[in-house]
């Protein structure tokens, strides 16, 4: 496979950066929202975060009805982080290994 691995594993870490990225864009931008520092009646604000909730709701969702009542805290940003990085270097050794 030679160096299209290399090329193969810079696209699956900018990709898993990108969802990095925007899940932490995500939950920054709830709090805000639900602190009321950015009005959600916000034209912008409303589209983002109805892009961002469509995109990371349906990995978030299992995780929450896996995890027990923490009360008002929400953690399973925090698990899907750790499920995002471990499946990267998963995939990040496999495509080493085939280099």
């Amino acid at each position: 496979m030679g160096g299209y691995a290399y090329d193969l594993i810079w696209l699956v870490n900018t990709l898993f950066g990108i969802v990095r990225f925007g899940l932490l864009a995500y939950i920054i931008l709830g709090l805000l929202v639900s602190f009321a520092v950015v009005n959600s009646h916000n034209q912008i604000i409303s589209m983002v975060m109805g892009t961002l909730y469509r995109v990371f709701e349906p990995m978030l969702r299992p995780i929450r009805n896996f995890l027990p009542s923490m009360g008002g805290m929400d953690i399973s940003p925090i698990f899907l982080f750790i499920a995002l990085e471990f499946t990267r270097m998963i995939l990040v050794r496999i495509l080493y290994n085939l280099a």
